[in-house]
């Protein structure tokens, strides 16, 4: 039997399409969308104003498209990674992490990642596959805490900007008013610095930036990050000085802290001297170790140090705080444990 595609995940232009080859009234699209998206129904039987025939017509071709989280890991700080099953037997992780007056959602873009960073976790399951804008918006619209949700960033397992397309349809879903109907400015998408994808993104999406920059020093970032061999990071930071200034739209660069590696007076200079002329900030990031991996987090004097040398120097710097230690915190560590025991089906409960 062929499976049913998933309705969950098509813009409201590709559902004027599908309403065409149907034969649905031109209304048509605008009541499903506010059914999927707006009003958050898991059947077509739930879509009351829409012809019976309509609804029987739909539910022989399609499905929602929703699926459950099948574990959850809760850490003492409140942070609380859910682990969804994908296709083939395949997890993926959304880490929501809650605050006094604010609650992120951190999403994954990919299952494993091809980008082969030396520091990361899911970089060492390679490349399983691209999310599908539907399994995009599956790790928001499923989570239980989806109504107190105030901030959304793509930093999870996954290069965002190596699944453009279905980043760029999920990010329209979300924010447009047929949609979710989440402001840009609430979104952040994360990027090791795709030149190509970034260009998508600045022109097709007024969301916030992220670009994972970890070193000023083409060799010494090759060796954590083999992308700088292609993009390297002078050209990334150059491109975002000529394309990024929009000022309706926030550039970070994200700065993991490792011991002994990116964390002197050398490599302060360096980021003065890379990003003079870009209005940006940094986020200095403590590394969340990860088994089989020698890379230690600077201590926290050095971080502290650093952190009040680039703000001397007029790049507006602050430190990320650390959240989810005592639990699978580094992405990546808990869909590996889960994928090597092999105990959890991929059935999901599709809707």
């Amino acid at each position: 039997m062929t499976e049913k595609e998933n309705i969950i995940g098509l813009t409201q232009d590709e559902i004027r399409e599908l309403s065409k080859k149907f034969g649905f009234p031109s209304f048509t699209p605008v009541q499903l969308t506010d059914w999927l998206y707006r009003k958050g129904i898991t059947a077509f039987s739930d879509m009351s104003n829409l012809p019976k025939a309509t609804r029987l017509l739909l539910e022989e071709h399609f499905q929602i498209g929703l699926s459950g989280f099948t574990d959850v890991q809760v850490s003492l700080d409140g942070t609380k990674k859910y682990l969804f099953p994908v296709k083939n037997g395949k997890f993926i992780e959304t880490v929501l992490i809650p605050d006094d007056d604010r609650s992120t959602l951190c999403l994954s873009s990919q299952v494993g990642c091809k980008m082969g960073c030396t520091f990361c976790m899911t970089g060492k399951q390679g490349f399983l596959g691209n999310l599908s804008a539907g399994e995009i918006l599956n790790q928001v619209m499923s989570l239980p805490e989806k109504e107190t949700l105030t901030n959304y960033v793509f930093m999870g397992m996954g290069e965002p900007l190596a699944n453009t397309e279905n980043i760029l349809k999920a990010l329209e879903i979300m924010t447009s008013t047929y949609g979710l109907g989440i402001s840009p400015s609430r979104i952040t998408v994360s990027t090791i610095g795709i030149i190509p994808g970034l260009e998508k993104i600045l022109s097709k999406s007024r969301c916030h930036l992220a670009v994972s920059l970890h070193s000023p020093f083409d060799s010494e970032r090759a060796g954590l990050m083999p992308v700088e061999r292609i993009f390297p990071i002078k050209r990334v930071v150059d491109f975002l000085k000529m394309n990024g200034q929009d000022r309706q739209r926030r550039i970070s660069f994200e700065y993991i802290m490792f011991k002994g590696i990116n964390d002197t007076a050398r490599h302060i200079n360096g980021l003065t001297r890379l990003l003079n002329g870009l209005r940006c900030r940094i986020n200095l990031i403590r590394y969340h170790a990860i088994p089989g991996v020698p890379y230690e987090t600077s201590d926290e004097e050095t971080i502290q140090w650093f952190k009040s040398r680039l703000n001397e120097k007029g790049l507006l710097t602050t430190i990320r705080a650390s959240r989810g230690r005592d639990i699978f915190a580094a992405c990546g560590m808990l869909s590996t444990k889960k994928q090597l025991e092999g105990n959890i089906t991929n059935s999901g409960d599709q809707l």
